[in-house]
């Protein structure tokens, strides 16, 4: 009797009931369709061929799902992980003119800097170092870019585009969530009906990822490397973490940092640029829409490592059916994808007054694309920010200082 009572509870605790399995897919589907096209323009940036990519997208999906479902099963709550959008958008706006084992090399670099933070403890204190007015203004001027093609590639292919817009704006006003996802769906449909598919390159096929020599090199090391990982951290693991403690799960953080780091580090050589705490496809899995029990939306999490091990084994075909599209649908798609963010950040980068003139300085030098001594703007922009931030602090401190005084 007792047995089958156990048996019974255990039955109970491990049930997926047909919402959670769903929350589980939505995460994973909105993940993909709100970031595939731009992880496609990074590795194509890199000088990665299709075969590449596709072994990038394999290795990707299976590392997100392993850290997923560790994760959640370990600790029992909806820890979900996701690549870093922002990062791979600097990699797509950086990457060009370097190699793939330059590439490798800048993964290798920044997720060990990321390992060192959680084994350390540093990634607090490093936050505090840079003011977030600053991460903030950068992060807008490395996506500017792909706000502005979602836009202009209406010059050439306006219904496509214009269509996928429409679609995008409707969505947005009576299902929000599903945006993406409905603009990815109609942009599909006018690229089919148009005769814009290629249709000779789309396949299901399983690729196996290969291994990438690293390459180091100081100036893709620190025009690149740096800022990367300071964008995986500040834009990437920090909306993640907060987005996990607002739903009332506090984890510990440095072996949060630790296993991704460490995970990303290892597969590093394979394409994985980057694995983090997800922010915007976790709160899918942390809602109550995803189960009413709080102690069992972890269930969600773990289906969504499933899926994300489902999409890992299809990574070749996820990356043939980017290939047969035409790159105006890749381009809207991706700058839809990120106008929240981009919003988000100019907001937070120009909400406090007295610091507004360093964080322009640092958004316009990052969106400027300026490339000095081999160096990325985006390592620029912070720098030129951060000298702006540092002289106007200390020359607005002294009147105010004499004004206090004076009181």
């Amino acid at each position: 009797m007792d047995v089958i009572t156990h048996s019974g509870a255990f039955m109970r605790q491990f049930s997926l009931p047909l919402p959670t399995v769903l929350a589980g897919f939505v995460a994973v589907l909105v993940g993909y369709a709100s970031s595939a096209a731009i992880i496609w323009q990074a590795a194509a940036a890199a000088g990665a061929n299709i075969a590449q990519i596709a072994g990038w997208m394999t290795a990707l999906g299976i590392g997100m799902g392993v850290s997923t479902l560790a994760l959640s099963l370990w600790y029992r709550a909806p820890v979900l992980t996701a690549w870093s959008t922002p990062g791979a958008a600097l990699l797509a706006t950086s990457l060009q003119g370097s190699t793939l084992n330059e590439a490798v090399g800048v993964f290798l670099f920044a997720n060990l800097l990321i390992v060192l933070c959680g084994v350390t403890g540093l990634f607090a204190r490093l936050m505090k170092i840079i003011p977030p007015s600053l991460a903030a203004a950068m992060l807008a001027g490395i996506l500017l870019r792909f706000g502005l093609q979602a836009f202009s590639a209406m010059e050439d292919h306006f219904w496509l585009c214009g269509s996928m817009l429409a679609v995008w704006l409707a969505a947005k006003a009576l299902m929000p969530r599903y945006a993406i996802v409905a603009a990815l769906l109609a942009g599909l449909a006018v690229s089919w009906l148009g005769g814009e598919v290629d249709s000779a390159a789309l396949h299901f096929s399983v690729a196996a990822p290969a291994f990438t020599a690293p390459e180091f090199t100081f100036a893709s090391l620190t025009g690149i490397g740096l800022p990367f990982f300071l964008v995986t951290m500040a834009s990437q693991n920090a909306p993640g973490l907060a987005t996990m403690q607002a739903a009332g799960y506090r984890l510990p953080v440095s072996p949060l940092m630790a296993m991704t780091g460490g995970l990303a580090l290892l597969l590093s050589p394979f394409g994985v640029f980057s694995i983090c705490i997800a922010a915007i496809t976790a709160a899918i899995c942390q809602s109550p829409d995803a189960h009413p029990d709080v102690h069992r939306r972890w269930l969600a999490a773990a289906a969504a490592g499933v899926f994300y091990l489902l999409a890992g084994l299809c990574g070749a075909s996820i990356t043939s059916l980017l290939a047969a599209l035409p790159l105006p649908w890749i381009q809207t798609l991706a700058g839809l994808a990120l106008l929240g963010t981009i919003s988000g950040s100019l907001h937070q980068a120009l909400v406090r007054e007295n610091e507004r003139d360093a964080a322009i300085i640092t958004f316009l030098v990052t969106a400027s694309g300026v490339t000095l001594l081999g160096v990325g703007s985006a390592f620029w922009g912070l720098m030129a920010g951060g000298i702006s931030y540092a002289v106007l602090a200390t020359t607005r401190r002294g009147p105010a200082l004499k004004q206090e005084k004076q009181v």
